[in-house]
């Protein structure tokens, strides 16, 4: 068995319609992979019981917000964490109505894996063509169907059949490269954690194998070296007294000591000296390790520049196709100007152009409607103040995102995949 240090970590996120059983499966993951203390468990049987439900309901152990476990629906992203032998889990629950699109997709963005859950009585519906669009459209590497209910339609295999043919037949056209369907049921638990007896014609691994076992090495970027530089560690003590170090996350690549690199904005090269860590020197880091780079020439490198490959650069651009997913009541401004954030970058944008506005029901472009709302997806042109060192978003998925920022409130009110 792993030491829980160096256990793999998968983030996934759930999504389906309203009541497609979202809370329940979590609640069910959480109960029959025994994540969950004894008190937790009985303060939800307390609250089934004082509901009048037969049973207790595992959804309740997932609706941290007094409004959800009242309306018994899921408004905010609640992140529930969880571990097995063989994983860690970190689990977004993101809401199902199309109100919430924006916290789906807050939810969804560091995500390995989505479930989306399908009623087995209802089949495919527009908010499971939704969900699976917003899952391409933020990369997510693999997709797994949850085909839920199979209790209330008596575990047919026909109906199973018939559901996942319709999603296949949607899913084509799609960026998706990895799609898995599982026939389930939450709440009796049939192929959650436990094979179900009621299901022998299914031939297919349990949702917690699949999960635990579903390979997600290499879903970072490990072709192209990007370090954006997040801090410069200058101790200015006697025992290091020469020490530069340039910490962040490793965004992209591989770096190895006595790799020749290069420094962005200034284009000049260097070599890596030492790559070092809280628990001391490694050989090589790799995407997505927080790490401190020392070089073998002393050079000027501040928070915002980035560490590349000699032969192997992002794009450098002020002018940038991005979509974006718009968070605030406040709709976007053509011609506005925002902050954006940009990995270690803050520059300031203005709105050259909307390209189109997208209808994620349909995915139809719409070119005339330019009032881009609260949930609304769209095509824009932007121009940054400086310079940004980036890759398209289906490339490199963090030096591919960026996040708007309100100058006046300094809200948050949009988030961008850059194309």
């Amino acid at each position: 068995m792993l030491d829980a240090k160096h256990m793999e970590l998968l983030r996934f996120t759930t999504a389906g319609s309203v009541d497609d059983g979202k809370s329940t499966l979590i609640g069910r993951l959480l109960y029959d992979s025994k994540s969950i203390f004894e008190d937790q468990y009985e303060a939800v049987r307390v609250s089934s019981e004082r509901r009048g439900e037969e049973g207790v309901n595992l959804a309740l152990l997932t609706d941290g917000l007094k409004a959800e476990r009242e309306q018994g629906i899921t408004i905010d992203v609640a992140y529930r964490y969880f571990s097995t032998p063989r994983r860690k889990f970190i689990i977004a629950d993101t809401p199902g109505h199309i109100q919430y699109t924006r916290n789906m997709v807050t939810g969804a963005s560091t995500a390995n894996v989505a479930l989306i859950l399908i009623d087995a009585r209802k089949g495919v519906l527009e908010q499971t063509r939704r969900h699976a669009f917003i899952a391409s459209l933020l990369q997510i590497p693999h997709l797994v169907v949850c085909i839920n209910k199979m209790d209330l339609v008596d575990y047919n295999e026909e109906r199973y059949e018939e559901i996942k043919q319709e999603f296949e037949e949607f899913s084509y056209k799609l960026d998706v490269r990895d799609v898995h369907f599982i026939p389930i049921s939450a709440l009796k638990g049939d192929n959650v954690v436990d094979k179900s007896k009621n299901m022998d014609w299914y031939g297919g691994t349990t949702l917690l194998y699949y999960l635990e076992n579903v390979h997600i090495g290499s879903d970072h970027n490990f072709i192209d070296c990007r370090f954006p530089v997040q801090y410069v560690v200058r101790p200015n003590t006697d025992e290091f007294h020469d020490y530069r170090g340039y910490a962040g996350r490793v965004a992209g690549g591989v770096f190895k000591r006595g790799d020749t690199v290069m420094l962005l904005p200034s284009g000049f090269t260097s070599k890596i000296a030492k790559i070092d860590t809280y628990d001391g020197e490694l050989e090589e880091a790799y995407a997505p390790m927080s790490v401190t780079l020392l070089l073998e020439d002393d050079l000027d490198l501040s928070r915002g520049d980035m560490i590349v490959r000699e032969n192997n650069h992002p794009e450098v651009s002020q002018d940038m196709e991005v979509m974006v997913c718009w968070f605030h009541e406040k709709p976007l401004q053509l011609r506005g100007k925002y902050t954006i954030l940009h990995t270690t970058q803050e520059a300031r944008c203005v709105i050259r152009e909307i390209r189109y506005k997208l209808d994620i029901n349909s995915l139809h472009r719409n070119m005339v409607d330019q009032n881009i709302g609260m949930n609304d997806i769209a095509r824009v042109v932007i121009r940054s103040t400086k310079p940004l060192f980036y890759d398209a978003y289906r490339k490199n998925r963090i030096t591919g995102s960026l996040i708007f920022v309100d100058e006046g409130t300094n809200e948050t009110v949009g988030a961008g995949m850059i194309i």
